[in-house]
């Protein structure tokens, strides 16, 4: 091509290199490789495929997938020396950035791949605080991600060396990583006590929002599941709450609270929290135990589960087994299967026998909404109601008894008896509705 063909309009020639402005944007590349024991292949497959969605999130590009089966981990490469020569291999030819392996590595693991590959290597914890890192936006999810990142540094200072800086940017970087891999332990360690009092001070904040929500006697309903399972659209479709909704895992880490009007009028209110997934990371769960609380102190857990995803079974316990981590396995459950409107017939009478008390809904249509609000008002407790109460005075125990579950406002004696100010939940008001006074007896009997 002559120099007059380049300046020429309309000509068109090859570009075999990209200007180095425009290198610096092309997606990272990476190999992602997990580990299949014993006879759960399958289960290895499907991990496989999560961690391929998460890198994706991420923001890499993924060039080669590998399952190793092995009967349990190396303790030097983790995957084994032929294994790890084999992705080295395809490292080099394929030119990738980064390897990905699906598991947690130990600090001297890390070490031997990064030495083996030539390459950036990290492990789902990792790729996982990483893709909270980028999805972080309020005072409070920073600081979280923030001390979630330390803590997982902090032993792993000695098993990186010198290549604990990783300043080459990408994934694992992101946040305080440019900087807090090269300070001394000392430092990690004051600054992961600064955040956890910072993360307890914005606490009480909430504290305060759940204190208020209680003492005006409104029920309180946790949405939790597995990350893209359609929390936050169902939150808009229940609530109108107009918050952001997109197609990727972790779109949303702060906990959203809004108000819900139940079918008989009561109010309640319902709050989003962050999404789970398989071997959600220790140091996150730790990290979000605030956020998380939300879920321990509901009245009720609305557990959403993603009916068109291939394993929803599998979805459902790992939820089940993070709500256990964080002591909330004990509060009330009621089940939602989202996405009807994506998924067979089949597979609709499967989950219907698989989980038959469940609300069956589309969160994107609205489709079973109705229902759903239906069974949430069966499911949360009513409200307490102040009622004035004559017990005469041979009935002194019934006044003990108020007087023992913290249910007394005022006391006044009169000629009658006594004249109990109380605050009566409703299986309290059949037992004791003899001694209501007529005034408040028809509004007790409504609240029923």
């Amino acid at each position: 091509m002559t120099p007059a063909d380049r300046t020429r309009p309309g000509s068109r020639r090859r570009v075999t290199e990209l200007p180095p402005e425009l290198q610096a944007l092309r997606l990272e590349k990476a190999v992602l490789v997990g580990l299949s024991r014993g006879r759960d292949a399958t289960q290895a497959e499907a991990s496989l495929d999560e961690l391929r969605r998460l890198t994706e999130t991420a923001g890499a590009e993924v060039i080669a997938t590998l399952t190793h089966r092995r009967d349990s981990p190396d303790p030097a490469t983790f995957l084994g020396k032929g294994k790890a020569q084999e992705v080295r291999d395809i490292v080099r030819a394929e030119q990738a950035d980064t390897v990905i392996v699906d598991e947690e590595l130990a600090p001297g693991q890390l070490r031997n791949l990064e030495e083996i590959f030539g390459c950036k290597v990290l492990d789902r914890t990792a790729l996982i605080i990483d893709i909270f890192a980028q999805h972080a936006h309020s005072a409070e999810g920073k600081a979280q991600v923030e001390l979630a990142q330390l803590n997982y540094l902090l032993p792993r200072l000695r098993g990186w060396g010198e290549s604990m800086s990783r300043l080459g940017g990408g994934i694992g970087t992101r946040g305080p990583g440019e900087t807090k891999l090269e300070v001394d332990r000392r430092r990690i360690k004051k600054r992961i006590s600064n955040l956890r009092e910072e993360i307890e001070d914005l606490e009480k904040t909430r504290g305060i929002k759940r204190h208020e929500r209680a003492r005006s006697r409104v029920s309180s309903v946790a949405l939790v599941g597995y990350t893209n399972a359609g929390k936050s659209t169902l939150l808009n479709t229940l609530t109108q709450a107009g918050v952001l909704v997109e197609d990727k895992l972790f779109s949303t880490l702060d906990p959203t609270t809004r108000k819900l009007v139940l079918p008989d009028g009561r109010p309640a209110v319902l709050t989003d929290t962050v999404g789970f997934v398989r071997k959600l990371p220790h140091t996150l769960v730790e990290a979000f135990k605030s956020t998380l609380e939300e879920a321990i102190r509901a009245d009720l857990v609305l557990h959403l589960v993603d009916g068109s995803d291939a394993d929803p079974e599998g979805q459902y316990m790992a939820v089940r087994d993070v709500l256990g981590e964080i002591g909330a396995a004990s509060v009330p459950e009621l089940i939602a299967v989202n996405k009807i409107d994506a998924i067979s017939e089949v597979d609709l009478a499967r989950l219907r026998r698989r989980f038959p008390e469940a609300g069956f809904v589309s969160a994107l249509t609205g489709e079973g909404t109705e229902a759903l609000l239906e069974k949430i008002a069966e499911r949360v407790p009513h409200p307490e109601i102040e009622v004035d109460l004559l017990v005469p005075y041979d009935r002194g125990d019934v006044v003990a008894a108020l007087h023992a579950a913290g249910a007394v406002l005022s006391e006044e004696y009169l000629e009658e008896g006594t004249k109990v100010g109380a605050r009566l939940r409703e299986e309290q008001l059949g037992r004791l509705e003899r001694y209501i006074l007529p005034a408040d007896r028809k509004r007790a009997r409504r609240s029923r």
